[in-house]
């Protein structure tokens, strides 16, 4: 009798760790899943910036470095993989794009062509996306360090090693800027 009452105890262990087990590895899922879709949105930024720099080179051909900078700066975000340091990548590129969208003022020529236009919607439309999709690998990271960091629960992650994941805090860029009003 007592060791089938040892033996029931066992098995309730046993259900509670697999079960907390797989809740991590759900999380865990979930947090590469939202991680892909964010690296889908950049691959779409990123694939949108050379034409954006040739547009503009048309027009602007004099604007060296800036096109080399906003070149240099995408090649660096496409080469890393790791959040905290492509989040720091991603953000020397919004401020480069941003600089080249300045330039853009500067030609009334190059605000009127629709190529341009259409390649400054489409950069604006994936900015929303990468913001959307940051948003939900950020509360999916949230979700998962929650799971992994509650007791009993983090015993099971650290006896399985489930590490902390990063955060991914990027700037946007200002795509359109709002324009000024005076009744001066």
């Amino acid at each position: 009798m007592e060791l089938l009452i040892v033996l029931g105890i066992v098995v309730v262990l046993a259900v509670v760790v697999i079960g907390m087990y797989n809740k991590l590895v759900r999380a865990r899922v979930r947090v590469d899943e939202a991680w892909a879709q964010i690296d889908t949105q950049l691959q779409r930024r990123h694939d949108l910036i050379p034409n954006l720099v040739e547009t503009v080179k048309g027009y602007a051909a004099h604007e060296r470095e800036t096109f080399e900078e906003v070149t240099n700066a995408r090649a660096q975000a496409m080469q890393i993989s790791q959040p905290g340091e492509l989040a720091n990548a991603e953000n020397q590129l919004s401020q480069a794009l941003g600089r080249l969208l300045a330039i853009s003022e500067n030609y009334p020529q190059l605000q009127a062509d629709a190529n341009f236009r259409q390649l400054q919607e489409e950069l604006a439309h994936t900015e929303n996306l990468v913001a959307g999709s940051r948003g939900h690998y950020n509360a999916s990271v949230r979700a998962y360090d929650e799971t992994r960091q509650v007791f009993p629960t983090s015993i099971i992650a650290g006896m399985f090693n489930f590490e902390d994941r990063e955060y991914f805090e990027i700037e946007t860029v200002e795509v359109r800027q709002v324009p000024d009003v005076s009744f001066e």
